[in-house]
């Protein structure tokens, strides 16, 4: 019988018939195949610890486990491609090949122009399914979003939670649908413009549901701390299998499920001494899965490591992004004006600004009193496309202690100017379920576990909060328990509101029109932008274009600024040129007020808590002359008081 296999691991059905079978268990000296009401047939021991053998009754569909040196327990496989009763039940034998792709034609996703929403998908409909995630395609597509990221999909045990403690890597949570009802998403997502990313978890394993040490010890490192428990063995004894094992998840996911690249969650967990590090040895399996389209692969990395985002050939790691936690820790302290625990280095000034829409961090290996240590990495050659921005995500907005969207911790104005910052900054903006329509719904942390580790789990969060003083303290907000199902159920998105919050989905579409379609904020040029400060919370941004369309982005988080001078150059219009008003976020369509006119010929009046944007126009043939005019006399310069 002639054996074809794409991955060197899981069962893989044969064109002739049958299921080929290959799993590591060098901590094996027998390991069965037990098909349920079907055969039990013994494995051949391969070199390095491998065990395979082709049964030829079983079928796509049928569920089968491993038995494992005649121990009459039955353990799913390693690298099952769906848990159909979860991660302790049997696991499911599935041939990707019986699904039709209607995506021939489609060329993948670029960071570039991306325009970014993070969702969780039990949580974005009612229903918690692809197919009804399905459905919803269309609304992001009109808003603008062009890029969808998946929170972790591999399978978990308990009925509702983060994905972050997955077992099953390779088998897509049954909570959602079948592998499919996944492919069936990706296929309508790419039929409409959209691409989808996934979020994939490489720096540990859940500790329910987790049978890897029943194959082999080697999964694990003892020679590195991590955060959530055992570190992954990349580097040590017996690494190749295990690199190989994650390798393979990650071309697993772009070649039999059409995505168009991962997010790499907490990367500074990741530990690899390797020459060829992990995450380069990933990046580049991406590359290779999907077959010449487009792939976007992003990192999460607290240390602020700019090197994971450069060319291999210049000593990086090949990845296209890095979430920015810099720019939203800036955003949130000028939105909400609290500076507790890791906000405490972050003052939401003009310059924070400034510089991370030009600079991308903040923290570039400057000293970081929180940690007290240096933070990050010099990234001042980066494409500003390589930041992910966000001023919301699932993390910081669990981590606001009632779990509130911003849209209830500031005022409605300052928002909006928010917003506008966001989205028009080159950077790759990137929004949260439900931000695009001002969703009221929280978002808290929830995690069905048995009730020992659901225990240890509230406790463990708990503790975590108490960084932040105010819900430490004895009047401080109540967390609510991660293993309660209505803690689950407060989290599920109300579609009702896009109609009744009509005015942010016209925020959101006309500011991404905007972006998407103007020749000077659709480029993403590196230093193609600069600002000045206007006052302790005013600045302004000046994007630079060679054809002369240059573009003014005027942001004040604080009261109306009356400039009756202004000595700063990026003031001033292009030759010949006056400045017009493009945009407003005080438009009455968003719930604003109107807009005065910003530029006079005695000075500019910038309206408090808002966002403008500017743009060049030809000058008359004779502007009118001010009324006023200097001479040097006092009295004439107290009349500009």
């Amino acid at each position: 019988m002639t054996i074809s296999r794409r991955y060197p691991i899981g069962a893989e059905v044969q064109p002739g018939g049958g299921v080929h079978f290959r799993v590591w268990a060098p901590k094996r000296k027998q390991v069965k195949i037990v098909i349920e009401n079907g055969s039990i047939t013994e494995l051949s021991a391969e070199a390095d610890g491998y065990f395979a053998g082709s049964v030829g009754d079983a079928i796509t569909g049928a569920r089968y486990r491993f038995r494992l040196d005649g121990d009459d327990n039955l353990y799913p496989d390693p690298t099952s491609r769906f848990q159909p009763e979860g991660p302790h039940g049997p696991s499911q034998i599935v041939d990707p090949s019986q699904f039709r792709w209607t995506d021939a034609d489609w060329k993948g996703s670029a960071i570039e122009g991306a325009v970014i929403t993070e969702i969780h998908l039990g949580t974005f409909t009612p229903e918690g399914t692809w197919a009804a995630a399905a459905e919803k395609l269309g609304d992001l597509k009109d808003i603008g979003i062009n890029v969808v990221e998946f929170m972790p999909i591999a399978d978990f045990p308990g009925k509702f939670g983060w994905g972050y403690d997955g077992v099953n890597m390779f088998a897509p949570c049954r909570l959602y649908g079948t592998p499919d009802d996944l492919r069936r998403f990706i296929d309508r997502a790419h039929a409409l413009g959209i691409g989808v990313i996934l979020d994939v978890v490489y720096n540990h394993v859940g500790p329910d549901g987790n049978y890897l040490s029943q194959f082999s010890d080697h999964y694990i490192s003892k020679r590195y701390d991590n955060e959530w428990g055992d570190a992954l063995n990349f580097d040590g004894d017996r690494a190749g299998p295990v690199r190989e094992f994650f390798a393979c998840n990650a071309d697993y996911w772009i070649h039999e499920f059409h995505f168009d690249g991962l997010r790499l969650d907490a990367t500074q967990q990741i530990f690899d001494d390797s020459d060829d590090h992990i995450l380069a040895a990933i990046t580049r399996r991406v590359r290779e899965a999907a077959r010449g389209r487009r792939t976007i692969v992003l990192a999460e990395n607290e240390l602020q490591q700019a090197e994971q985002a450069r060319p291999v050939s210049r000593g990086g790691m090949g990845m296209d992004g890095l979430w920015n936690d810099d720019f939203h820790h800036s955003a949130v302290v000028a939105l909400t004006g609290r500076r507790e625990a890791y906000y405490s280095d972050h003052r939401g000034t003009p310059q924070e600004f400034i510089s991370a829409l030009k600079y991308g961090y903040l923290f570039q290996g400057q000293f970081y009193h929180w940690q007290g240590k240096r933070r990050g990495t010099p990234a001042f050659d980066l494409p500003p496309a390589h930041f992910v921005n966000f001023i919301e995500n699932h993390d910081q907005v669990a981590n606001s202690g009632r779990g509130d969207r911003l849209t209830r911790r500031t005022s409605p104005g300052r928002y909006r100017a928010m917003t506008a910052l966001l989205l028009l900054a080159p950077s790759t903006p990137m929004l949260f379920q439900g931000q695009e329509f001002a969703s009221s719904r929280p978002f808290h942390y929830f995690a069905d576990h048995h009730p020992d580790l659901a225990k240890l789990v509230a406790v463990g969060r708990t503790r975590f909060m108490r960084q932040f003083p105010s819900l430490a303290s004895p009047t401080g907000v109540w967390q609510p328990a991660p293993h309660d199902p209505a803690t689950f159920a407060q989290c599920q998105l109300q579609w009702a509101e896009r109609d009744s919050h009509s005015w942010a989905v016209e925020l959101h579409r006309d500011l991404l029109r905007l972006r998407r379609e103007d020749p000077t904020f659709s480029r993403q040029r590196l230093r193609s932008l600069d600002g000045a400060i206007l006052g302790t919370s005013a600045f302004l941004l000046r994007y630079f274009s060679e054809q002369g369309l240059d573009r003014l982005l005027l942001v004040n988080f604080g009261p109306d600024l009356h400039q009756l001078s202004t000595p700063e150059p990026l003031f001033s219009p292009p030759a010949g040129q006056r400045w017009k008003l493009l945009w407003s976020s005080e438009h009455p369509n968003y719930g604003g007020y109107g807009t005065p006119e910003l530029e006079t010929e005695e000075n500019w009046i910038i309206p408090g808590d808002a966002a403008f944007v500017m743009a060049p126009r030809p000058a008359a043939a004779s502007e009118p002359e001010s009324p006023r005019r200097r001479t040097g006399r006092k009295e004439d310069e107290d009349s500009y008081l």
